[in-house]
């Protein structure tokens, strides 16, 4: 029964731990973090979906249909708004992470490999969780727990075909993950030969050809958009998630440990693995305390939104290594065999739930600051009237700089106010020599009938 109990205590912390944070992150209101005012102003004002962006339209449905329903069902109130909106865009990556749990509940490796997803893509790169990535992310872990653990049912079927209506239009990333999705289904569909039925051996190729639908939106956009301004920064800053110190810290961690295993499968047997997750759990914990030190190693929340394209590449990896798993039975090399036994994935499940935890220490540190900063600006609209000046402000300062979009001031000034003629904080820019990507984004929506309370 210890070998139960065991991964069953892993998931449960880890399902636990996931929907408090959507919770928590839902009821502060963090959706408003960067773009995410912008498009909830844009939403109110135009009481339509903030579709700006066609390629990545199916997670924007998903995660903006509720706050539509409630302006249609009358709601004017828009911290209520902001948090339906931050709950839509929390609950849906929460609830799929918690779909792959559940799936591989039952195995440990693969429990740990689903624990190490969080802990090192989700909750390292989700405080911009506007970012549709979040969702792509989620239903690229969640399809890989399904192929992973054996389509047996109709209902398999079912799932990965959603799962591949949502990658259709969700994130460049399908570019990469759309193809590994596919042919990880059809093996799947091949290996199964003899335990499904026909509905679900004909479910199966169309969930693969969805995927490989998101590979073919993805690559349009990429390029349609090539050498726009905004793709050619975003293809310059890949390479400098070392600036996410939640990502940074874990990520070399496990490279550490995977490198190792790959050199010394035997080292797994020991306690060398449970040691270094360890010092890697108390140093990711500590991370909020080098500020001290250095002022210039800080959590700094636009560094998620940084990292996400290696957060992709990480992704991959390890969900290579879940399929891998899964479906290499003869001549198995020594590396995944000693995975396969129970004392040595339970080992590593517990040291791995371990730095899940301490990946949220970060987070919650972010949010407790997240809340004085949105506090402090809404004391900027309602004790003013008129533009308030954001160049006289101390944005670039600690902490205001961790928030602070210059952008998207005019959206929250207006998202914040609770009475018309209250401060309007906005920077020197005339939002046409310098534009954002979307060009909405910026500009002063008017939302008329609409306050905050």
């Amino acid at each position: 029964m210890e070998g139960v109990r065991a991964p069953m205590s892993a998931y449960r912390l880890a399902v636990a731990l996931i929907w408090a944070l959507a919770v928590l992150n839902s009821a502060i209101a963090r959706g408003l973090f960067w773009d995410g005012a912008s498009f909830l102003a844009n939403m109110l004002a135009s009481r339509t979906f903030h579709d700006f962006y066609p390629p990545r339209e199916h997670v924007a449905w998903l995660t903006q249909a509720p706050v539509l329903l409630a302006v249609d069902l009358g709601l004017r109130n828009t911290h209520v708004l902001a948090i339906v909106y931050s709950a839509a865009l929390f609950a849906w990556p929460a609830g799929l992470y918690h779909l792959a749990l559940h799936r591989v509940r039952a195995d440990p490796a693969l429990l740990a490999a689903v624990v190490t997803v969080i802990a090192t893509v989700y909750l390292p790169t989700s405080f911009f969780i506007v970012g549709e990535y979040n969702v792509a992310y989620a239903v690229a872990t969640a399809t890989m727990a399904v192929v992973a653990t054996g389509v047996s049912r109709r209902r398999d079927g079912v799932l990965l075909c959603v799962l591949g209506a949502i990658a259709i239009a969700s994130y460049e990333v399908m570019i990469y993950l759309g193809p590994l999705l596919a042919i990880a289904i059809l093996w799947a569909r091949r290996e199964r030969a003899g335990v499904i039925d026909d509905i679900t051996k004909l479910l199966m190729p169309i969930a693969a050809l969805a995927f490989l639908g998101g590979a073919v939106v993805a690559l349009q956009a990429i390029v349609t958009y090539w050498d726009h301004v905004y793709f050619r920064e975003v293809r310059a800053a890949a390479f400098h998630f070392w600036q996410n110190l939640q990502f940074l810290v874990p990520i070399v961690g496990l490279a550490i440990l995977v490198l190792t295993s790959l050199v010394r499968p035997g080292w797994l047997r020991g306690r060398g693995p449970v040691a270094l997750l360890s010092l890697v759990a108390m140093l990711l914990a500590a991370t909020p305390l080098l500020r001290r030190f250095d002022p210039q190693a800080m959590l700094f929340p636009p560094s998620h939104y940084v990292a996400r394209t290696a957060a992709g590449w990480l992704l991959t990896a390890i969900l290579v290594a879940m399929w891998l798993y899964a479906g290499w039975h003869k001549k198995r090399p020594e590396l995944l065999t000693l995975l396969a036994r129970p004392d040595i994935a339970r080992r590593l499940l517990g040291a791995l739930t371990v730095v899940m935890l301490a990946a949220a220490v970060p987070d919650l540190v972010l949010d407790r600051l997240w809340v004085g900063y949105l506090d402090d600006f809404r004391g900027l609209v309602v004790g003013h009237a008129g533009v308030v000046r954001a160049n006289d402000l101390p944005m670039a300062e600690w902490p205001y700089r961790l928030f602070a979009q210059d952008w998207t001031y005019p959206a929250l000034s207006v998202l914040l106010s609770d009475a018309p003629g209250q401060g309007l904080v906005l920077i020197d820019n005339d939002y046409r020599t310098i534009l954002p990507f979307d060009p909405l984004c910026g500009t002063i929506p008017k939302l008329d009938g609409f306050a905050w309370r």
